[in-house]
């Protein structure tokens, strides 16, 4: 069975960047109803029993498992979203140093990342991602998600409407610079060195 991923913080910690109703109607009303229906479309089929990430990779490109994969793939993205926020958590020096390597700056590793947000059409996401020899930047449309592409996450984040727009309205770029103060720089590191391995 799909669990949501449980906030690591009350509702309200992440204001004035992310206000508490936007969390509370992104995480109970969105993130938990692909978690639930996911459950629902799994239920008394051999996937129940399965990780989420073998659910999402078997039921990938399959037609007439296309409403799980997306309900999988955003219950996977979604989880993947909230574990990578938290207030005041310094940035490794080891992740920072890989990070001045790969972008050339934490600056300019933060315009890629707003660049790529704000070009991704409609609804999607921006990730740090692992490609097995490098960190890189991607963005993916809807439910994509990088497990179906061979890639692993370090962070991801979320540029569906619905993450922001009851505190942006449609400034993606603002809210995309304003996230920067709240990520759990613990989470990307820990994500970064066990892709390493």
């Amino acid at each position: 069975m799909i669990q949501m991923q449980p906030l690591s913080f009350e509702l309200n910690a992440l204001e004035p960047v992310i206000s508490a109703k936007t969390l509370d109607f992104h995480y109970n009303k969105h993130y938990a109803t692909y978690v639930q229906t996911a459950n629902d479309l799994c239920a008394k089929t051999p996937l129940a029993e399965l990780p989420l990430e073998d659910i999402i990779l078997d039921s990938y490109n399959v037609p007439e498992s296309k409403a799980l994969y997306n309900n999988a793939a955003q219950s996977f993205n979604h989880g993947f979203y909230f574990a990578g926020l938290k207030k005041n958590v310094p940035m490794p020096k080891e992740l920072e140093e890989s990070l001045v390597k790969e972008f050339g700056s934490i600056k300019d590793f933060w315009e890629k990342i707003t660049t790529t947000g704000v070009k991704q059409f409609g609804s999607g996401w921006v990730w740090l991602v692992w490609t097995g020899v490098k960190m890189d930047i991607i963005g993916t449309a809807n439910a994509d998600t990088p497990l179906i592409h061979h890639l692993t996450p370090l962070l991801t984040l979320d540029v569906w409407e619905h993450a922001y727009y009851l505190d942006y309205q449609n400034r993606r770029a603002d809210y995309l610079k304003a996230l920067q103060s709240i990520i759990n720089w613990d989470f990307v590191a820990n994500n970064f060195q066990k892709a390493c391995k």
